[in-house]
């Protein structure tokens, strides 16, 4: 026992002298390349003397990179995520320069703008070093990450017999766009845990946050240790809708991205943080429970909390003042506390930007169709999507999982941002998921050498579904058409609409900055003006000035020709109104009237292009108080399942049609199956329930059971017949094989 710890007290000095030499040698090349760094006085000194003063340097700058660093990063903790970042240039700029200023001889100076180059060049070169000297260390490997988590070895204590869970959410991968990439071998982490294909690694280096990756390697297909199983998106196919439902249990009066709220004269916004935390409290109050993660949760990169008390750019509580309770240590101080990791993030951020720049200049060049504008802020939005939100979720999810907690959410947003722009199933979009599939390589690695075994689901909140834009193909935007259709002045080129992507929002939050109200988002100069809202390829249109939702005869009788020249353009599959006498109505072309109640997946009517599902989507949404006077949806071709957005994007959901409404879940074999052989999972209040089943299976009763909100006892919330083939918690499932072990993936 002693031999052995001495063996491990030497190595790790050994590494730490392998490090410090590399630094120094750092150090003097770049005072050799650059003008305005030395390390010998006016006068000249020897080679030793340049020597011993970049040993020297490169020293102190290490002690007090590992020493000082960590606490100006806590000092900075009510600092923005973001500004964090740009920060640590500066400071890690200044402490080289005191680092120098240290030295007897006084041999060393440099520019501060030099300084700050110098500094993350050694930061880097140090962070690789350190890594790599750890590859066939396990030991040395665990505790690189337990700094990444901010907690030393001795401070852990023992972890739990029972497992913990760790769900993470691939924003916008739909069910057909996993199984097509793992199909052309573009995330092989995902192709071992179905058993498809040949697990070839993720090759060798630093991944995300600077730890080691698994080395390559090419052996056959394990037996599977997940299942893939589809669910059916609500008609608001979006994130705002579907993470309400699935961490919060409660879809219910969201009936689009963003809509209009006659009772308050305001326009609510999925990705707004006062509207995201408005949703969040509307949805606790339903349901009568906190959510899936008030015990021993995490947050990380969400729209919602959950419930959880760790959050980490999490959207509804970026307007809160920051405080202990909604400050996240293990969230991107974990992460910022090694200033090398700014480093990496930055540099990826440079190269996501030029990278962004160059796919959408050979898009303009090749005059591919079809296209949206791609300039702009877009290059950085995505290169923060891409990059930063993912390297700092990752990070917080790896604290996390060495911290031991029972029960993680994370969302990453990269796919989702660029397919938006780039379709899809572009180029663009595939090389995304592979760092992707790297990402969750990385997570399970580390997952091994967490406190206790870890379950690892992997799920999506809806998808996305390509085609033109509506104004792309028409010449107008839907503002236009209403307006058209009310007899009012159109204007004579069409203005673009806001895209609803939610890593504008997220970069938002990360500065603090408030959400600006784009123009399609404010009230109109006259109240007798209708609101036009674009949520993908669902439209809504409100009459402000009407304190009720109106009906169609209503509408009828002050614009005659409105829901006729709607329903019969033919970008417009069917419309949705409140009737006097049936109650409400789809309507469709050449006059097609059909009340909701007697639309079935037997029945469709205008629905037909749009799946089994559709009907029961529909009349749930006729039930919203908040739903809007006219509820449009865009028209779907049925060949190639196509739609068409109402705003600038031509990957787009928000509606109905299309993959946009098929996402899915991918589970560990030795939790239960989701649902029994042959039933459909439908809407993210089921996978809300789903997801509490496997908790429940994992921790027992330290999990509460929200019974009053699962319909269970009376006291609960009022359940809405939308006649759904939805499958009781209750229900019998299939029993976890008893052969599959219990392991992290």
């Amino acid at each position: 026992m002693r031999a052995g710890r001495w063996r491990q007290v030497a190595s790790q000095v050994g590494r730490s002298v392998a490090v410090w030499a590399v630094s120094t040698v750092t150090m003097l090349a770049l005072a050799g390349i650059l003008p305005d760094f030395r390390l010998r006085s006016a006068d000249g000194d020897s080679a030793t003397d340049i020597a011993v003063t970049a040993a020297f340097g490169a020293g102190a700058f290490g002690l007090l990179s590992a020493l000082v660093w960590p606490l100006l990063v806590r000092l900075l903790l009510l600092v923005p995520a973001l500004v964090l970042g740009l920060l640590v240039f500066a400071l890690n700029g200044a402490l080289l320069l005191l680092a120098l200023r240290l030295n007897p001889g006084e041999r060393g100076a440099a520019a501060p703008e030099t300084a700050v180059v110098v500094a993350a060049v050694m930061s880097a070169v140090a962070s690789a070093t350190g890594a790599a000297l750890a590859v066939r260390d396990d030991d040395a490997y665990r505790r690189r990450l337990y700094r990444l988590a901010d907690r030393r070895r001795r401070e852990l204590p023992p972890g739990p017999a029972t497992p913990g869970t760790l769900f993470l959410q691939l924003d916008g991968v739909g069910h057909d766009v996993l199984v097509d990439a793992v199909g052309k071998g573009l995330m092989p982490t995902v192709a071992r845990w179905l058993g498809t294909g040949t697990d070839t690694g993720t090759g060798t280096g630093t991944g995300a946050t600077g730890t080691r990756d698994a080395p390559p390697t090419a052996r056959p297909a394990a037996r599977p240790t997940h299942r893939l199983t589809p669910w059916r998106t609500d008609w608001s196919s979006q994130t705002g809708a579907s993470q309400l439902g699935i961490l919060h249990g409660s879809t219910f009066d969201v009936p689009a991205f963003r809509w209009y709220e006659k009772d308050t004269q305001e326009v609510m916004v999925s990705n707004r943080p006062t509207s995201a935390a408005e949703l969040q409290r509307r949805a606790v109050r339903r349901t009568g429970d906190g959510g899936l993660l008030t015990v021993d949760g995490a947050s990380r990169g969400n729209l919602f909390g959950g419930g959880a008390d760790e959050q980490a750019l999490v959207l509804s509580i970026a307007t809160r003042r920051r405080s202990r309770e909604n400050r996240s240590r293990a969230g991107y101080f974990a992460y910022f506390s090694d200033p090398a990791n700014a480093v990496r993030t930055a540099l990826s951020f440079v190269a996501e930007v030029g990278r962004e720049i160059g796919q959408s200049t050979r898009s303009r060049l090749r005059k591919e169709r079809p296209r949206v504008s791609r300039g702009g802020l877009y290059p950085f939005v995505r290169a923060f999507a891409t990059v930063v939100e993912r390297d700092v979720v990752v990070a917080a999810v790896m604290g996390d999982l060495l911290a031991g907690r029972t029960a993680i959410y994370a969302d990453l947003v990269a796919y989702d941002e660029v397919a938006h722009h780039s379709g899809p199933f572009s180029r663009d979009a595939e090389r995304v998921l592979q760092r992707l599939d790297r990402a969750l390589a990385l997570i399970e690695k580390v997952a091994e050498h967490a406190p206790r075994p870890y379950r690892i689901v992997v799920l999506s909140d809806h998808g996305q579904s390509p085609g033109e834009t509506f104004r792309a193909r028409y010449g107008l935007t839907l503002g236009d058409l209403v307006r058209a259709g009310c007899g009012l002045p159109v204007p004579r080129r069409a203005e673009r609409t806001h895209s609803g992507a939610e890593a504008r929002a997220a970069v938002r939050a990360a500065l603090r900055i408030p959400v600006e109200e784009g123009a399609d988002e404010r009230r109109p100069a006259r109240r007798s003006e209708p609101v036009v809202l674009a949520s993908g390829n669902l439209g809504l249109v409100s009459f402000p000035d009407v304190p009720h939702r109106m009906s169609k005869e209503e509408i009828d009788e002050r614009h005659p020709a409105l829901l006729p020249t709607l329903a019969n353009h033919p970008g417009i599959g069917f419309l949705l109104v409140r009737s006097e006498e049936h109650g409400g109505v789809v309507l469709g072309a050449h006059g097609v009237e059909v009340p909701v109640d007697r639309l079935d997946d037997d029945h469709p009517g205008p629905l037909a292009p749009f799946g089994p599902g559709a009907a029961a989507a529909v009349r749930r949404t006729h039930s919203f108080p908040h739903a809007a006077d006219i509820m449009i949806n865009s028209a779907c071709d049925p060949a190639d399942a196509e739609v068409l957005a109402f705003e600038e994007q031509i990957g787009s959901h928000g509606g109905l049609g299309g993959a946009q409404n098929t996402a899915f879940l991918l589970s560990p074999l030795v939790l239960s199956a989701p649902a029994p052989d042959g039933a459909a999972i439908t809407g993210a209040e089921h996978v809300h329930r789903v997801l509490r089943r496997w908790l429940r299976e994992a921790d027992g009763p330290q999990v509460p059971v929200d019974r009053r909100a699962e319909g269970e006892i009376p006291g609960g919330p009022e359940p809405v017949d939308d006649s759904r083939s939805e499958v009781p918690d209750d229900a019998p499932f299939a029993a976890p094989d008893p052969t599959v072990q219990d392991k992290t993936a």
